[in-house]
């Protein structure tokens, strides 16, 4: 579990890096993700960084396109592709886009037009099944992602499909770019909707919580006749004081020297 907490510190420190060398991006929606993402490649799923074709692998969805600096992180960590590529982030000509970019290995669909993410995993999820494929099928959604009535639709294919190989995680940290979610179209209450929907839901109380997030995995794989939603409440910017206060703040927007520094600073110290 230590070694886990120290990954997560250490990718926070390269998102903070990142973006303050990339001049733009999202740094409150990729630090609220850090715990899900790392506790599913670190612990939860299978795969091979020599070989990112792997007809066996697990596959990970990023719904919530603008948080990829985290995925980006943890795939480059893993040996993806050199760590070199992370400080050229939404550079020019460079292969990191702000965006999931299908062509950069490891990543298993391009997203980021919010809503899509959903449908592209129920396809990947019925493909397994249909080619008798026993891998599973994560995707992260963002809370205010699921204002898309697209999300809606795919929801119920889910269930109908019975697609007990996927396994959906809301990355529930309360905000969207325009203010807070219940200020918006409020989606609450969470559970209740996704269960009406046919699905199984695993409501946690800290997303953030290693001690949670692996037994809510284990507990979705065991899951049989339809898809699992996990609900991991977070905070936007976590590990980073003056954004989790100011969370709406840094949506879009990223941290200058002097801000990457004291971030960095807090990290290591957490």
């Amino acid at each position: 579990m230590q070694e886990l907490k120290q990954t997560a510190k250490e990718i926070r420190i390269d998102i903070i890096r990142m973006l303050e060398k990339s001049g733009s991006g999202h740094p409150g929606g990729s630090l609220s993700c850090v715990e899900i993402v790392v506790a599913l490649y670190f612990k939860v799923m299978k795969y091979d960084p020599k070989n990112p074709k792997l007809p066996s692998r697990d596959r990970f969805v990023l719904s919530k396109g603008h948080g990829v600096p985290t995925v980006y992180a943890v795939l480059s960590k893993l040996g993806y592709f050199p760590r070199e590529w992370l400080w050229e982030l939404r550079k020019s000509g460079k292969p990191l886009q702000g965006h999931p970019y299908i062509k950069i290995p490891g990543i298993e669909a391009s997203t980021g037009s919010l809503g899509q993410g959903l449908s592209i995993a129920n396809g990947i999820a019925m493909a397994g099944k249909l080619d008798k494929l026993n891998y599973r099928v994560y995707a992260l959604l963002g809370d205010g992602e699921i204002n898309e009535g697209q999300i809606w639709e795919a929801a119920m294919g889910s269930s109908k499909f019975k697609l007990d190989n996927l396994c959906v995680i809301l990355d529930h940290n309360g905000y969207q770019i325009d203010g807070p979610i219940t200020d918006i179209k409020n989606p609450l209450p969470l559970a209740d909707k996704w269960k009406a929907f046919g699905w199984e839901v695993i409501e946690l109380k800290d997303g953030h919580n290693f001690d949670e997030l692996l037994p809510a995995f284990e507990q979705a794989e065991k899951i049989k006749g339809k898809p699992v939603m996990i609900i991991a409440p977070t905070k936007k910017g976590k590990g980073v004081s003056f954004m989790e206060k100011t969370p709406l703040k840094w949506h879009g927007v990223t941290p200058n020297a002097e801000q990457a520094n004291q971030a960095v600073e807090e990290i290591e110290k957490s």
